[in-house]
């Protein structure tokens, strides 16, 4: 079952060397993504699997599972930096790279010094359906005695006229109500969110939200809302449950 989860955003700028210059325009993220990992830690989880948005050539929905050991890269950010799902396991598989998102959580996992379980991966396309990504989450809870969960996902990137997507006056309540039901370790909260509104609005965060919302239903698990912000126009999220 879900004994704990972080939810932290995934933007390569979270990566210092990415972010060059701009590094310290995170750093307050960075931090509450370091207490969200030492949450995870304290609930000595069996098994923790990293979620994130993930779609490859020709997949419109889905999802795909990485093995530890699994490797990703930010090379296409102009960075000489590899990073490897957990510190052990298999070794990667041949042409399946991590998606930028569980690469930004693998990242995090090494920063922090993660020894504390095994870990794999799973990326949910961008349009799953809400209840195909609940279904990802129950079948994660399903996996063990003790899940727990680093899910990866981005608000709304239309908070303000220099956003990626533009400003629209719709994404800022949309962020709203996420920070309430991640605060809230609300699932039904996160699971009624309306996959359409967040393609349009391009949160990166819904489908896996959306995981999260399935892993955790019955779990009874409290939240807590570390950090809340949109310093470039797009909304950043830190939050556990546990």
């Amino acid at each position: 079952m879900l004994v704990a989860a972080a939810v932290c955003p995934c933007p390569p700028l979270l990566v210092p060397e990415v972010a060059a210059g701009a590094a310290p325009e995170l750093e307050a993220a960075r931090a509450a993504c370091t207490d969200a990992m030492g949450v995870l830690a304290a609930s000595r989880p069996d098994l923790l699997v990293v979620v994130g948005a993930g779609e490859r050539a020709g997949e419109r929905s889905g999802r795909v599972a990485y093995r530890q050991g699994s490797r990703g890269s930010f090379r296409g950010f102009g960075v000489d930096l590899d990073v490897r799902l957990g510190r052990d396991g298999d070794g990667p598989e041949p042409g399946r790279e991590l998606p930028v998102p569980l690469a930004v959580g693998a990242w995090l996992l090494g920063r922090t010094g993660w020894s504390d379980a095994p870990v794999e991966g799973l990326a949910v396309a961008a349009a799953t359906a809400p209840d195909e990504c609940a279904a990802a989450g129950r079948d994660l809870a399903a996996r063990s005695r003790r899940v727990a969960l680093l899910v990866m996902g981005d608000g709304s990137a239309c908070r303000s006229l220099k956003a990626p997507g533009y400003l629209d006056e719709r994404a800022e309540p949309f962020d709203d109500e996420v920070a309430r039901a991640l605060g809230a370790a609300d699932p039904a909260g996160l699971a009624a969110l309306d996959a359409g509104l967040a393609g349009e609005l391009k949160a990166s965060g819904r489908a896996p939200w959306q995981v999260l919302a399935g892993a955790a239903e019955g779990a009874g698990l409290s939240g807590a809302l570390l950090y809340d912000d949109a310093p470039y126009g797009v909304g950043y999220l830190v939050a556990t449950w546990s």
